[in-house]
């Protein structure tokens, strides 16, 4: 693609990246088959291909208008299109460095901005989230079902405590901003499968967001210092002989895993972010290293597995979950479409209702055809909770089924 950047942007460093990736574009089309949002709507500014002339128009000129923003915050930002894209664009960079420098031209509605301000708020503060969480317990008859769903319910499990046989191994466990409280099962279920292959699961004190959500809403700077909060937390605890950073939200383990790359200017940062992203595994991806023998899970149970955008396009883990729930003994039925988004998509849902309930319907179809009555299972938590919102049954983290059947088991 060829590109006219102004040289004033050209001599700056996302410049220079977005005249890279626009370059590197050639007009194929292939995004466009597996692009949510366009299969949706039909319309060709709902594309990345559509989304990348709309970036493209707006650096060369300095100017947007309201369809610029509007088609650009359709985007799921799934990644769906760079799994697909034969030439590599790196679509999700450039989005960003679009959805930054828009953030500066054309401001959205004021009760918008202060919708999202409260809301990235509250989700990026995990004490202030579980306030937020045990009021809605308190009042959960008066809440609608599409919120009252999404709340936990009894924990089923509890995380395993150390006396005096400590693991000599030892990992980090992330909680997350809202996992912690929308989820508890799902790390404590990972303590203990952890604790039965000789592993102890660390939790930071007072752990910082990774900053996800505000990097990809238009408050980069704000994202930015969140992750460099958690880089120090993480680095003391790796100094302190931990051998890998887990997370169990794939969301949460995207980002971090594109530290290196967000940090890359960042002069204090830059080596920190590349020892924290060496360190950083799935859940899925850390056990598919080790001896798993020891679980001696029963098997034979059927489990329909929602591969999250964040695991399968961002971290390029696709079909990882799936083999290994397979190597654990579980049934593992293939799901139609199972590239394209559930309509989650972190704050996406909260602000794209429309497009996100249709994506999710669409979701919950195909994985109702691949097991009608089995149990449903997803690796992130605004998935499980989205998903959960529309099914009108349980969608857990993987793991959790996976330590209930070493109950079983035992």
């Amino acid at each position: 693609m060829q590109t006219y950047l102004p040289p004033q942007l050209l001599d700056t460093d996302a410049g220079k990246e977005a005249d890279r990736i626009l370059r590197s574009c050639v007009h194929c089309g292939f995004c466009t088959a597996t692009c949510p949002t366009f299969l949706e709507t039909g319309n060709e500014l709902d594309s990345p291909r559509g989304r990348i002339y709309l970036i493209k128009e707006f650096l060369e000129t300095g100017k947007a208008t309201g369809v610029t923003r509007t088609h650009l915050d359709r985007c799921l930002g799934c990644q769906s299109c760079e799994t697909t894209c034969p030439s590599n664009v790196q679509y999700h960079r450039l989005l960003g460095i679009g959805q930054g420098m828009l953030a500066q031209t054309v401001k959205p509605p004021l009760l918008t901005r202060l919708r999202r301000g409260v809301l990235l708020r509250v989700l990026g503060a995990s004490r202030l989230f579980a306030l937020a969480v045990k009021a809605g317990q308190w009042f959960r008859a008066l809440l609608p079902a599409s919120l009252s769903l999404q709340l936990p319910g009894k924990p089923e499990f509890r995380a395993p405590v150390f006396l005096g046989d400590t693991p000599e191994r030892k990992v980090i466990l992330l909680d997350g901003c809202v996992q912690s409280s929308l989820s508890p099962d799902t790390n404590n279920a990972t303590a203990i499968v952890l604790r039965e292959l000789g592993i102890r699961s660390l939790r930071l004190g007072n752990e910082s967001c990774c900053g996800a959500m505000h990097y990809h809403s238009g408050q980069q700077p704000a994202g930015l210092v969140r992750a460099r909060r958690l880089i120090d937390q993480l680095i003391e605890e790796l100094d302190s002989g931990a051998e890998a950073v887990i997370s169990t939200a794939s969301g949460c383990g995207n980002f971090i895993k594109d530290y290196c790359h967000v940090l890359a200017e960042d002069p204090g940062y830059a080596d920190k972010a590349a020892r924290v992203v060496a360190a950083v595994r799935d859940i899925s991806e850390y056990l598919a290293d080790q001896d798993l023998n020891p679980l001696n899970v029963p098997g034979n149970e059927t489990l329909v597995f929602h591969s999250p955008c964040t695991l399968q396009h961002g971290q390029q883990l696709g079909g990882q979950t799936e083999a290994l729930l397979t190597r654990l003994g579980f049934n593992v039925p293939a799901v139609r479409d199972s590239h394209l988004c559930c309509g989650s998509a972190g704050t996406y849902s909260l602000f794209q209702p429309a497009m996100s309930r249709a994506l999710r319907k669409n979701k919950l179809a195909a994985l109702a055809k691949a097991g009608q009555d089995s149990k449903l299972a997803t690796a992130n938590i605004g998935c499980q909770c989205h998903l959960a919102a529309g099914a009108g049954k349980p969608v857990k983290h993987w793991i959790e089924y996976v330590a209930s059947a070493l109950d079983k088991g035992d």
